[in-house]
């Protein structure tokens, strides 16, 4: 392999690192919601600092790659891409620690009965299986698997669009859960946004694999 090569493979297994810790910071997230344990969400926030520290020497890596080597063709695609997928991990990490807040926030346990009303677990569940699909596409060049992240993305966004008729039925039924109900609206509208960085990120890897630039088609198309 020559060093350049040897520069781009560690990159790689640098996002990977950092998708990792993502995702896990999104299954610990759920479970201090699921569990109330603020413990557990005091931890996603701090480590909030270590998804941070990642995306500044990602970049730096970066920059220093496109000094050193002048990389072209796939290698230049596959940098580029990575600077864009580092901005989206880092913005799902600070929404990881957003939701763990909302625990920390909270007087007491939310009103689980909410939770199914809302579909919010399975949205959460749905939100991490992405992710972690995402990372397998990015890992292998899957560009299929990629694909299948957009159709995905919809039902999240289903869930999301019936959310406030969901959550005001809830507070209708009893006014008493209505600060719980707020805070499951805004936790929803979260993870909506984790979808999105997902497709943000499917779209990067095509990129960089085939050269395609897919979120520019549609303004094309139109045009």
């Amino acid at each position: 392999m020559t060093q350049l090569e040897n520069e781009i493979l560690a990159i790689k297994i640098e996002v990977v690192s950092m998708w990792t810790l993502v995702e896990s910071q999104l299954q610990k997230a759920r479970a201090a919601m699921m569990h109330f344990d603020r413990d557990l969400a005091r931890e996603v926030v701090l480590k909030e600092k270590r998804v941070n520290a990642f995306e500044l020497k990602l970049d730096r890596d970066c920059e220093n790659i496109f000094a050193l080597y002048c990389p072209v063709a796939v290698d230049l695609r596959f940098l580029l891409a990575v600077l864009k997928i580092n901005t989206n991990l880092e913005r799902i990490g600070d929404i990881a620690e957003g939701i763990a807040k909302y625990v920390i926030e909270s007087i007491g346990d939310f009103d689980q009965s909410i939770f199914k009303k809302t579909q919010l677990i399975t949205m959460f569940d749905d939100s991490i299986s992405i992710l972690a699909d995402t990372r397998i596409a990015f890992e292998k060049e899957d560009t299929i698997l990629a694909r299948s992240i957009f159709k995905r993305d919809e039902a999240l966004d289903k869930i999301n669009g019936d959310a406030i008729d969901r959550v005001s039925e809830c507070i209708k039924d009893d006014m008493s859960v209505m600060k719980d109900a707020l805070y499951v609206l805004s936790i929803i509208r979260k993870l909506e946004r984790v979808g999105d960085q997902a497709k943000n990120m499917a779209e990067e890897i095509i990129f960089y694999v085939e050269a395609k630039v897919l979120k520019h088609q549609k303004d094309t198309a139109k045009s």
